[in-house]
């Protein structure tokens, strides 16, 4: 039997090789963040509630494809590895952004938003594959390197974007996809497997590599339930930014990408701070369900400062908040991965990436509708933030569920745990 690499030398050397892998697509990703919304804009019309509509059917149909196609390629990585699983998602992330720097019509955008929906599981594979790496009581911090890499790519990336898509909207997308390639180049040449055979599921079950029986593993061990609704919450809450940031402070504040862009800097810089700095000792002190109660506070306070700000510049206060809405996700994957065995955390993972999926479903709806209703009745509603106050209350019901969640995970070596980690 080959050795754990959770136990190998080459185990932190496999953690910097994801963080780089995370952080490429989160850059190129965030590069064609502070554009989209424009370039569909300019598709339908030039006006806000039209774009808003369409955006939301784009975020739709990408939910559908990876609500369906998740679980897949969560099993896959369970039976075949992880590193083929984060390949394909690169590559398809790519794939993606050359058909939206082509594309003549909204035809061709939608297309694009499937084939990324289709692949779109390099976060979930990555999370697997810090499981696999990774002591129980060290995972916690480590999920924070995914949310690091999403900061820190969110510092240059839409700023990046931004000042790009002045020159020209599609020029951020070529930008984008030559990135992600590089990156699939690079995973290619360097990354090693973390999955050795023999932790590996013998076959691969298609009972399970669909979403109702991805999600069903939720339902097989104590307390999952309660934090995969805690996960659809948050998930869904956050939502709000991809759906409606861009058109909701251009509307508001008249913004224009470069300033955009330029906020979302900002957003990375503390969350960078945040996540690379604070997560550990925060973690430490408060332990993993600490972190997502006082996480969850933080997401709720900072929507209600979104949704009512008299001003851009408070509005850009509440990003400080906003940050420690980071603590949420690594303490709450860290609380799941303990609770599953080894052969199971790429169905876990894909069972939270069908989660992502049915939220991706669900948020560009609910919030493009709500701001196009919002802003179509602005002279008598008066609230052009009613998304922002809808994605704070789904946060403060996510807050009561974790409340009555359980502080103590299964002792290691009970049935579904693998005692060796």
């Amino acid at each position: 039997m080959s050795e754990p690499i959770a136990h190998h030398p080459a185990r932190k050397a496999a953690l910097g090789f994801i963080f780089i892998t995370a952080l490429m697509d989160v850059l190129s990703l965030g590069l064609m963040i502070p554009v989209l919304p424009s370039l569909v804009k300019s598709m339908a019309g030039g006006r806000t509630d039209d774009a808003a509509q369409w955006t939301a059917a784009f975020g739709m149909v990408w939910g559908v494809m990876q609500f369906v196609c998740s679980p897949i390629l969560g099993m896959l990585s369970d039976r075949y590895g992880r590193r083929p699983v984060i390949l394909i998602s690169i590559f398809g992330l790519g794939i993606d952004y050359i058909f939206m720097a082509l594309a003549p019509s909204l035809w061709w955008l939608f297309l694009g938003r499937i084939i990324h929906g289709a692949t779109a599981a390099s976060f979930s594979a990555a999370g697997a594959y810090i499981a696999d790496v990774t002591p129980e009581n060290g995972r916690a911090k480590a999920f924070g390197l995914i949310g690091a890499a999403w900061s820190a790519g969110f510092i240059v990336g839409p700023a990046l974007g931004g000042v790009l898509g002045k020159i020209d909207l599609h020029l951020p997308f070529w930008v984008a996809a030559g990135m992600a390639l590089l990156n699939g180049l690079y995973g290619l040449l360097v990354l090693p497997e973390s999955l050795p055979p023999e932790r590996r599921v013998v076959r691969f079950d298609w009972t399970k590599a669909n979403p109702v029986g991805s999600l069903k593993l939720l339902g097989s061990h104590p307390d999952l339930p309660r934090l995969g609704v805690v996960s659809f919450l948050m998930q869904l809450a956050h939502n709000a930014y991809p759906s409606i940031f861009v058109l909701y402070t251009g509307y508001r504040f008249g913004w224009d990408t470069a300033q955009i862009g330029l906020l979302m800097m900002l957003s990375g810089v503390l969350g960078v701070i945040v996540q690379a700095v604070l997560i550990g000792p925060i973690v430490d002190r408060l332990k993993e369900r600490g972190a997502v109660i006082a996480g969850l506070i933080c997401f709720v306070v900072s929507f209600g400062i979104f949704a009512l700000a008299p001003t851009g510049w408070i509005f850009a206060s509440g990003l400080a908040v906003s940050a420690f809405s980071a603590l949420i996700q690594p303490g709450l994957m860290g609380m799941m991965s303990k609770r599953v065995g080894a052969s199971e955390q790429g169905q876990l993972q894909g069972a939270n990436s069908a989660i992502m999926g049915l939220t991706a479903i669900v948020g560009p709806v609910l919030y493009g509708l709500s701001l196009a209703f919002a802003v179509r009745h602005e002279q008598s509603l008066h609230l052009p933030g009613l998304p922002l106050v809808i994605a704070g209350l789904l946060a403060l019901a996510g807050l009561f569920v974790i409340l009555r969640t359980r502080r103590a995970s299964l002792p290691t070596g009970e049935p579904g745990l693998d005692p060796v980690r």
